[in-house]
């Protein structure tokens, strides 16, 4: 009986001594400070916003927005610069490929619900979607109006005339479709870019496309679902001891805010340990569904007072202003 009473004893003094160590290992009581504002990524710059209710992929957003608190269409160069001059330090934009081998900024698989054209923006050269009016399709009203019609004739543009208009700025690029040729078109792309430039890109999307880009330019940063998996699930099978999985290395993480509080050390010990990896954390609103973003003050209100990695917005004019105070 005694015997059984000091193996009980020493079980409980190993199992004290593993919490406090996981406890004392992943507090922020016991890491560096970081005072930094958090960073903050506009979703498509500056755009038009919609109520979340009810989404799905056949969704045509343009056909409910709320009534227009500003004049910018999303995707567009003045609304990528309306969003810096706001306070963004990054801006998402999305990519297709064109009928003559560029790339048009626009997030729509087809062009039937924002533009007064129909069909794929493969089918069509980069100089006609220009002559297209992106602005077509909006309504806040159920199509009684349609406040941007003849507004957005010529806006949209290519990817390379946002990175030429923005030279110093940094950009998050979403690959819309699951194509791997698309990811290898996009890497021939890039490959001609100075090193200097790729350092201020980043680039997203399905895994085929972001396993092909990878291939070809392993240093670039990137997220997809697999890279995501491939860093968080082995992050939390031994992240409590500190030891950062390689898959870890050199990328971006998009984490749900609804998942956020599970990871080991977070937030605070968590960015610290991605920092020193080099890779970059956003958090996302609700669960991460349809680029949910935090949008007004009562969002901000539910971060950690300490966080400081990045945050998704769809509303960069009214959360820089908050953030800066």
């Amino acid at each position: 009986m005694k015997r059984f009473k000091r193996t009980i004893k020493r079980l409980f003094m190993v199992l004290f001594v593993l919490v406090a160590f996981m406890y004392l290992n992943n507090s922020s009581l016991l890491t560096k400070v970081r005072d930094e504002p958090p960073l903050l990524l506009a979703h498509r710059g500056l755009a038009q916003t919609f109520p979340m209710e009810g989404i799905t992929g056949d969704t045509c957003t343009a056909e409910r927005i709320y009534e227009p608190e500003h004049p910018y269409l999303e995707n567009t160069i003045p609304s990528m610069e309306a969003a810096f001059i706001a306070g963004a330090d990054i801006v998402e934009l999305d990519i297709k490929p064109t009928k003559d081998g560029q790339f048009a900024v626009f997030h729509d698989w087809t062009l039937d619900c924002r533009t007064d054209a129909k069909g794929m923006v493969k089918d069509y050269s980069l100089a006609e979607l220009k002559k297209m009016d992106i602005g077509y399709g909006y309504t806040a009203d159920n199509g009684k109006t349609y406040p941007f019609r003849g507004k957005g004739i010529g806006l949209m543009p290519s990817l390379d005339e946002v990175l030429n208009y923005f030279p110093e700025e940094s950009f998050l690029i979403h690959i819309k479709s699951a194509d791997p040729a698309e990811g290898i078109q996009l890497a021939e792309y890039l490959l001609k870019l100075p090193k200097q430039r790729l350092n201020q890109l980043t680039v997203y999307g399905d895994d085929k496309p972001i396993r092909s880009l990878k291939k070809q330019l392993p240093s670039l940063k990137v997220m997809s679902m697999e890279t995501l998996k491939s860093c968080l699930l082995p992050y939390l099978g031994i992240g409590w001891i500190g030891v950062m999985p390689s898959a870890c290395e050199n990328t971006q993480l998009h984490i749900p805010e609804k998942y956020a509080p599970l990871l080991w050390g977070f937030p605070t010990k968590f960015l610290n340990r991605m920092d020193s990896v080099n890779t970059r954390v956003i958090l996302v609103a609700g669960n991460g569904g349809w680029s949910e973003g935090f949008d007004n003050k009562q969002d901000l209100e539910r971060l950690s007072p300490n966080y400081s990695g990045g945050i998704w917005t769809n509303r960069i004019d009214v959360i820089a202003p908050i953030i800066k105070e």
